[in-house]
């Protein structure tokens, strides 16, 4: 097969690229340093030529709703577009439990429209929600420190490792299209706070981290309930301990 990886560059879209080679398929690396702008439409016709699947890892770091909502409704416009001239078969997109009952407003939200506009698109697809990587973890202490305390709600939440997500879209790539979702999560649930405090432990963060159920964290614009993966999940293997003491020491060195 032939497939496409949009945001073949990111986080979860490296991953993606890695295992599709080691089963020997044909993969294209779509991203902006490879020519490919899937926002300005800029390259995607070449890219996608003799494509069979598409796999959209595509994300912006803007998490103002209006921003990421015009974010995915113009790519996801522009890449269905192409794949529609392409005869691709199989659209892929990578998103995140909850977005289809976000409400209108937030990052939850925006990929709630991306969603919506593959399901109303012309190409058979599956989507996958995943649940927040574990390496977000520290992007969650970020947005939400105060001098040299990050205040956190003890939500639930049910984390997952993104090279979990990456074995998931590239099976379902490999696969016939669901058209529909399917969501995913890691092994364990636990409180929010518990779960930044404990990635923020192997880091030797000097930061406290607090329980505080009044406060709004930054991100997460949608209540605890909906953090959880619900109908049609799948549990991904890998345990936040068995992260911490592999890949996440691995990432981390990977940034300084």
């Amino acid at each position: 097969m032939r497939i496409v990886v949009l945001g073949g560059t990111g986080q979860v879209g490296r991953k993606v690229v890695e295992k599709l080679e080691r089963r020997a398929q044909a993969v294209v690396v779509a991203s902006p340093t490879s020519g490919v702008d899937a926002r300005s439409g800029r390259g995607l016709d070449a890219a996608l030529e003799y494509a069979d699947a598409v796999i959209d890892a595509t994300n912006t770091p803007n998490l103002s709703g209006e921003a990421a909502r015009q974010f995915f409704e113009t790519t996801t416009r522009n890449v269905l577009d192409a794949e529609r001239r392409a005869g691709v078969k199989h659209h892929v997109a990578l998103s995140i439990v909850g977005a289809d009952h976000a409400g209108e407003d937030g990052y939850f939200a925006a990929k709630g429209v991306q969603e919506n506009l593959v399901h109303a698109g012309p190409i058979d697809h599956s989507i996958l929600r995943s649940t927040q990587f574990y390496d977000f973890a520290r992007r969650i202490a970020e947005w939400n420190t105060a001098e040299d305390t990050v205040h956190l709600p003890t939500k639930p939440v049910q984390p997952v490792a993104s090279s979990d997500v990456a074995d998931v879209l590239v099976e379902l790539a490999l696969g016939g299209p669901l058209n529909g979702a399917v969501d995913l999560g890691g092994p364990e649930q636990m409180p929010l706070s518990e779960f930044v405090r404990r990635v923020l432990g192997i880091d030797h963060d000097p930061r406290y981290v607090v329980a505080d159920d009044d406060t709004a964290p930054v991100g997460f614009n949608i209540s605890g309930d909906l953090l959880l993966p619900r109908d049609s999940m799948r549990i991904a293997a890998t345990t936040l301990d068995t992260w911490m003491h592999g890949e996440g020491r691995r990432s981390l060195a990977g940034v300084r």
